[in-house]
């Protein structure tokens, strides 16, 4: 009698705590894209990495970058990671928006039919050609910046149409609509499945080059003791995906239906960098060569509209905590060569 009405009482108590930690969460919207890269979102969320934060994270699907910045700036998310591209355009044209991290960068890749991949050994061949991308995608961007250095006017000598999405552009490949298109993990992969070729890798056109930044809005980020919850979440994520593979792709797998095989092999390829890091350098390189190749228009510093402190912050925290972990001392080396 006495150890049933100690495990009723027991309980009470556990669902007691849950519900006030529930009603003391904050409560965010946060956008995605359904990529392997995105894994430390939806580990974070599966593994109530967000919950112990006190963040109550509503994950909200787009299917690419121009549609999901849209959705920041207008208010309708907390905060997304849709590529480097996508953020840069609009505070090119004045939106305030600022990046306060990241979730993944380079991963994209051109892709050509097998018959025509052999006329394709460098970017300089893909002049005269047509070539699908992702609107406002990372590679698109890290595509004509390659271009244009190769001394290739990407708006005369080639061909440039922008589709909804990497499955959109797999078919205007394999139609022959298009001779060459550009896409992200996994989808390289998946495009290899079905019997393209991978030609070029945005690692070889652009190394190191960031992509999907952590951005919320000027007037969101006013509210730092939130972001620092948040960014310190996906921190933990990070280091979570190195130590823990099987339950990273099982995460993975409840917002990216693919087969896990394929989750596995682009989650942990070496072409993703995974890393959670601003890149502040890689996200003025990245500006530069946006205005170098003309797409955007805008002699302005990017400087203003990055912030390394609040990551630089938690990491600290973090390191603090753990003093023997030497997963957080690589970040915060990994940092100084980034940000510093």
């Amino acid at each position: 009698m006495k150890s049933s009405l100690f495990l009723r009482s027991l309980l009470a108590t556990l669902l007691l705590a849950g519900s006030q930690l529930s009603a003391h969460a904050e409560t965010l919207k946060v956008g995605y894209l359904p990529v392997t890269g995105h894994g430390k979102f939806f580990v974070a969320k599966e593994q109530g990495i967000f919950a112990t934060e006190g963040l109550d994270v509503e994950l909200i699907e787009f299917q690419n970058s121009a549609d999901g910045i849209n959705a920041v700036v207008a208010g309708k998310l907390d905060i997304g990671a849709f590529g480097t591209t996508a953020p840069l355009v609009h505070i090119a044209k004045g939106t305030n928006l600022k990046i306060i991290g990241g979730i993944m960068g380079e991963d994209a890749a051109i892709i050509t039919t097998a018959t025509n991949a052999g006329q394709v050994k460098n970017v300089a061949d893909l002049k005269g050609k047509k070539i699908a991308t992702v609107r406002l995608a990372s590679g698109d961007a890290v595509l004509r910046g390659a271009l244009t250095r190769a001394g290739i006017d990407w708006k005369s000598d080639t061909q440039i149409f922008e589709l909804k999405n990497p499955p959109a552009v797999i078919e205007a490949v394999k139609s022959g609509q298009v001779d060459a298109g550009v896409v992200w993990g996994p989808h390289d992969l998946r495009a290899e499945e079905q019997g393209l070729k991978i030609v070029i890798r945005s690692h070889d056109l652009q190394p190191g080059h960031p992509c999907c930044r952590l951005v919320v809005t000027e007037a969101k980020y006013k509210d730092t003791a939130t972001w620092e919850k948040f960014v310190r979440a996906i921190l933990r994520a990070e280091k979570f995906t190195s130590e823990n593979k099987t339950e990273t792709i099982d995460a993975i797998s409840k917002y990216v239906k693919l087969d896990k095989g394929l989750l596995w092999r682009g989650y942990y390829q070496p072409y993703l960098d995974q890393s959670s890091d601003p890149n502040a350098k890689g996200v003025k390189a990245f500006w530069e060569t946006m205005q170098q190749s003309g797409f955007i228009e805008t002699k302005a510093d990017i400087a203003g509209n990055i912030d390394v402190k609040l990551y630089e912050k938690v990491l600290n925290k973090l390191a603090a905590d753990e003093p023997k972990e030497a997963f957080w001392k690589r970040l915060q080396q990994e940092f100084k060569k980034k940000d510093a």
